[in-house]
């Protein structure tokens, strides 16, 4: 016999999942960076973020996102029209790019004359880090980790549910 379950739950949560996590990464290095003020460039650190586009902007009937409609049919196994399961499980798959980048904005400038990195006026350029700003987005991706946590618990145990039936 064979079960052609869909599983694309898995497969979103688990790439929320490694969203958060990587922009959890970038935030902890911001925050062990807050007072470098020289770098292997010779500046000060600048504040690392993530951004994350979606590749692909259409759903399963080739609709934009939005727009979505799929039809049922009953003498089609896979029910969805034209489409086949490993097909379908492919379209689960979120499309996502992530791409580290650097914040330009210069940090603040802090009087210390007696800092070796300190100008000749005595003022010393220090990182673009502003740790109640890293903190707030700590709390937001530790809150999204753990909302994608819940749906991939919820994805795990309507699995483990269909097989009991």
């Amino acid at each position: 016999m064979k079960v052609n379950m869909n599983f694309g739950g898995f497969g979103i949560s688990s790439k929320g999942m490694g969203i958060n996590r990587k922009k959890m990464d970038l935030i902890a290095e911001n925050i062990a960076n807050v007072d470098t003020t020289k770098t292997a460039t010779g500046g000060p650190y600048q504040r690392k973020y993530l951004r994350i586009t979606n590749i692909d902007s259409t759903s399963h009937s080739g609709n934009p996102v939005g727009n979505t409609t799929l039809e049922m049919r009953s003498n089609n196994p896979d029910h969805l029209t034209g489409q086949s399961f490993s097909e379908n499980l492919a379209l689960n798959e979120p499309k996502t790019s992530m791409k580290e980048l650097q914040d330009t904005k210069e940090g603040n400038m802090v009087y210390m004359p007696e800092h070796p990195d300190a100008n000749e006026g005595g003022y010393l350029l220090m990182p673009n880090v502003n740790i109640v700003t890293e903190m707030v987005d700590m709390i937001a991706a530790t809150r999204g980790y753990e909302a994608n946590v819940t749906a991939f618990n919820a994805s795990k145990q309507i699995a483990k549910d269909s097989l009991e039936i």
